[in-house]
């Protein structure tokens, strides 16, 4: 029976990486397929799609999620390979595809709420049909929360992973900030609100808020898996 079990659990983790990075690829090559000259003025203009945390949030789930595919094909004489490939893949869900993604889901359907023009204008339901939108800041969340109830991982040192983490989000901001100052337009029209003083706190809060999820990823992690010491172990 516990052979049954781990041979059903093998099987659906399998189908379910497979299935998930076709997903992610197949939103990605849609999104990429997009001729800019039939978009909203300005909405592709310096960087494409590749400005905005939703579509790379996107490229990371389906990395991710490529990674944990090739994980769970491991073979005997790629032992040594194949323990590496699931470190970097368990390091790649907790420190980014989580935290980030969950993020991306969160923030978005916030802001929507309060005021979808400052972050997707109505204007873009002309081009993106709904199940697109909620495709890419939906259902995230529940792919990542099943993913998670699959499978443990093993975090890095809280520090480190929040360094990590801060690190990568620093150098998004920094990208965000030199498009501005290179076209004069904001990645997000939510930003133009805001005077300098409070655009640093805006982004000051983002990041604590993404640093946050990270903390709640690892405590979600070991409350499921029951983690014992000071790391998560991954599961072989």
């Amino acid at each position: 029976a516990v052979t049954t079990g781990a041979t059903m659990r093998t099987v659906i983790s399998k189908t379910y990486h497979i299935s998930t990075f076709m997903w992610y690829t197949f939103l990605t090559s849609i999104l990429l397929s997009k001729d800019p000259k039939e978009l909203p003025q300005g909405l592709f203009v310096y960087g494409g799609p590749w400005k905005y945390l939703t579509f790379l949030n996107l490229v990371l789930q389906m990395v991710f999620f490529g990674l944990a595919a090739l994980s769970d094909f491991q073979l005997p004489y790629m032992k040594g390979e194949a323990k590496k490939l699931h470190l970097w893949k368990d390091l790649l869900f907790s420190v980014l595809a989580f935290p980030v993604g969950s993020f991306v889901v969160m923030v978005f359907w916030g802001m929507f709420m309060y005021d979808r023009q400052l972050v997707y204008p109505d204007n873009l339901d002309n081009f993106f049909p709904p199940w697109i939108n909620h495709a890419m800041h939906t259902a995230v969340l529940p792919l990542l929360a099943v993913e998670i109830v699959l499978h443990r991982h093993a975090y890095p040192k809280k520090q480190n992973g929040l360094a990590t983490l801060g690190i990568i989000g620093v150098g998004y901001l920094t990208w965000v900030i030199w498009i501005y100052l290179t076209v004069g337009v904001w990645v997000y029209p939510v930003l133009g609100k805001f005077t300098p003083a409070g655009l640093a706190f805006f982004f000051l809060f983002n990041m604590s808020v993404v640093e946050g999820l990270y903390l709640f990823g690892e405590a979600l992690n070991c409350f499921i898996w029951a983690c014992t010491g000071q790391r998560s172990q991954a599961d072989e």
